[in-house]
């Protein structure tokens, strides 16, 4: 992680870059003291584009870390994000260092105020999903002065440490199975792509394996909100009714997977020999199901151990210099019950 700075900003860096006394900088930032509007805001710009963050712990601590490891996740509803927190928990759990969890709903403005607020004490690193991130939540990660891992891709350029899995590879694999099996008309259903990065990343890889046998979608359906069975079931009989010469359904997740998997066995439709269906994420959860559908696993709880791993090494006497910082792991493509293509002959 040779990327990390040797320690975190402070006033004077800020006071610096604007040309201002630290004490103007300390007013501003604390909200205290009569400064002009033009210098407040002139202070407020350049600490932003610095990616400056005030220390909230006061007295002898100030210049030290806490044994807490921000976490930033876009969802809790999600059911892939739990079990990354597991992993990270696994390996923190006889140690002194404590996961703090903080919520962004998919919302990069969200994300800056979370991180700023978890930065401001000091904690000893940063595990934060994805490499899409506002100019301002890359420079506070950039001048943290602590480990960063970004978790769940690497399809990008990352601040400091990666782990994670290629989308656009999973897409394309997948993409060659369900062609393997012979389908050739294909709808697809998945999240709003501009919040989703990963899911639009998958898409795109999807797109591409197909295009290389000549291959495009023929439908295709996004909608916002919580992953749900029940928006899987209306999105399937949605497009099935605009769209009845379809052979295959893919799903941008499991759970609107698993709502589409139950609405054709309702309507007695043949799976997976006249339609066939895969979703992503391979959630436990739904193993529970009449039939196991075709998916791919993320190695959500292996990303946050070897996550984990890596803010804890950093924080040893000795850490291991040999410890990968750079992590791409290669998800497991199931088929379950929904992909084999029953043949004749």
């Amino acid at each position: 992680m040779s990327q990390t700075p040797k320690r975190p900003l402070t006033l004077r860096d800020v006071s610096d870059a604007c040309g201002v006394s630290e004490m103007t900088v300390s007013r501003v930032l604390r909200k205290r003291g009569d400064v002009s509007e033009a210098t407040r805001l002139r202070v407020l710009a350049a600490a932003k584009e610095l990616g400056y963050v005030p220390n909230q712990i006061a007295g002898s601590l100030a210049s030290q870390r806490v044994n807490l490891v921000a976490v930033i996740i876009p969802s809790l509803s999600n059911m892939v994000f739990p079990e990354v927190l597991n992993g990270i928990n696994q390996v923190l759990e006889d140690t002194p260092l404590q996961p703090v969890v903080g919520v962004t709903d998919y919302m990069p403005e969200k994300e800056e105020r979370v991180l700023y607020e978890m930065l401001s004490w000091r904690p000893s690193g940063v595990i934060i999903a994805g490499l899409e991130h506002s100019d301002a939540t890359r420079a506070m990660l950039k001048n943290a002065g602590i480990p960063v891992v970004e978790i769940m891709d690497v399809d990008g350029r990352p601040i400091d440490a990666v782990v994670g899995i290629s989308h656009r590879r999973a897409g394309q694999e997948m993409a060659k199975a369900i062609l393997k099996e012979g389908y050739e008309h294909i709808g697809f259903m998945g999240t709003k792509m501009p919040l989703d990065h990963r899911a639009r990343k998958r898409f795109e890889g999807f797109t591409e394996g197909l295009a290389k046998a000549g291959i495009e979608i023929e439908d295709r359906a996004f909608y916002s909100g919580g992953s749900a069975l029940a928006k899987g079931r209306e999105m399937t009989q949605d497009m099935l009714e605009r769209s009845p010469d379809l052979d295959f359904l893919y799903y941008s997740n499991d759970m609107i997977g698993a709502g589409g998997l139950l609405y054709l066995i309702d309507q007695g439709i043949d799976i997976p020999g006249q339609i066939g269906l895969a979703g992503f994420n391979n959630v436990e959860l739904l193993q529970g199901l009449p039939r196991q559908l075709a998916t791919m696993d993320a190695c959500r709880a292996e990303i946050g151990r070897a996550a984990a791993q890596i803010i804890l090494n950093d924080t040893l006497d000795e850490p291991d210099p040999d410890l990968q910082t750079h992590v791409t792991m290669t998800p497991t493509l199931s088929l379950g019950d929904t992909l084999r293509r029953k043949r004749s002959g």
